[in-house]
């Protein structure tokens, strides 16, 4: 009676074992593969005794081989429990995800769990792995982020242009000042609004002025380096921030910048029309208690190139004399 009962535990455990919805292996010192459940064969399409005292590194060569010696040769040696989770390596075992509600992964991601088994002597002679899929949380956690991301690209991007909104460029360039004054740097702030704007949307409506707005900001994000922040402060006022970018660097992309502008109408419906800015800029000076003072200076060298004929570039340094 009691060797029946013992005969159908070992069933139920077997059961069990084989159709847990987690993954068990278990590996001896060279880690050769001892024990394969139903999850490990399903997922991996081996039978047990395909696997069965082969290497699991022969069997899986997509396996991160040093780094999964170093995650169980610490269980071996210290006798300690050890986890890994998919945000640290997303899968141990590259197997396809087949789940259609989570069809967005391509593999499934696993968290696991690894376990030293001692023989009689207390030596840890195998360990054990738990494979955990988390694929459904994982998917989740990922498509949470990104959407995070993307709001907020969209809280610190103007619609229109798709260049920086005022709040967030200004926050960089609040950082840029920080930084520039730290390091004695010679960054350039620069400026510049369209010329007679005004008139393009009375003459031709404020959908035209819209597409010259977005024409504008295409010529402008061409111009730029990838070290460079552009926004839209307001209107159709434009800002850029030029980093590590001396008077002469700067004189040279403004002008540049005035000429691109200058020779590429707006195309709006069958109309062709020109456009042209004004731009004023100032170089980074300790004189600036804070980056409000140095908006000034390019404010008011962007205000002397309308004021003295419009279409042309100021350097704050060069109107000091008439401050």
């Amino acid at each position: 009676m009691a060797a029946d009962l013992e005969m159908t535990e070992i069933h139920w455990l077997m059961d069990m074992f084989n159709t847990v919805d987690v993954g068990l292996v278990v590996l001896d010192r060279d880690y050769k593969v001892c024990v394969w459940n139903g999850f490990m064969e399903n997922h991996s399409g081996l039978l047990p005794s395909a696997v069965k005292d082969k290497d699991l590194f022969d069997l899986f060569p997509a396996i991160d081989e040093k780094w999964f010696r170093s995650k169980s040769e610490s269980v071996f040696v210290l006798k300690n429990r050890s986890f890994t989770i998919w945000e640290q390596q997303p899968y141990i075992f590259r197997f396809k995800n087949y789940r259609p509600i989570t069809g967005k992964a391509d593999y499934m991601y696993q968290n696991a769990t690894f376990i030293p088994l001692t023989n009689t002597m207390g030596e840890v002679s195998h360990i054990c792995i738990i494979l955990y899929d988390v694929t459904d949380i994982a998917v989740n956690k990922k498509e949470l982020e990104d959407l995070n991301k993307k709001l907020e690209q969209v809280s610190q991007t103007d619609s229109l242009t798709q260049l920086a909104n005022r709040g967030h460029w200004e926050s960089t360039l609040r950082q840029e000042f920080l930084r520039t004054k730290r390091s004695e740097g010679c960054s350039t702030l620069l400026i510049f609004d369209i010329d007679h704007f005004k008139k393009v949307n009375d003459e031709y409506g404020h959908s035209c002025g819209d597409e010259a707005l977005r024409h504008l900001s295409k010529l402008l994000r061409s111009a730029l380096r990838e070290t460079d922040m552009a926004g839209r402060y307001g209107g159709e006022e434009f800002v850029i921030t030029l980093l590590d970018t001396d008077k002469e660097g700067a004189s040279i992309f403004a002008e540049r910048l005035r000429q691109l502008i200058e020779s590429k109408p707006v195309s709006y419906k069958d109309l062709e029309i020109n456009m042209t800015v004004s731009i004023g800029f100032a170089c980074f000076s300790n004189e600036f208690k804070d980056h409000e003072r140095w908006i000034e200076a390019a404010d008011k060298a962007l205000y002397y190139s309308k004021n003295n004929g419009r279409n042309k570039v100021t350097a704050y340094d060069d109107i000091e004399v008439v401050k």
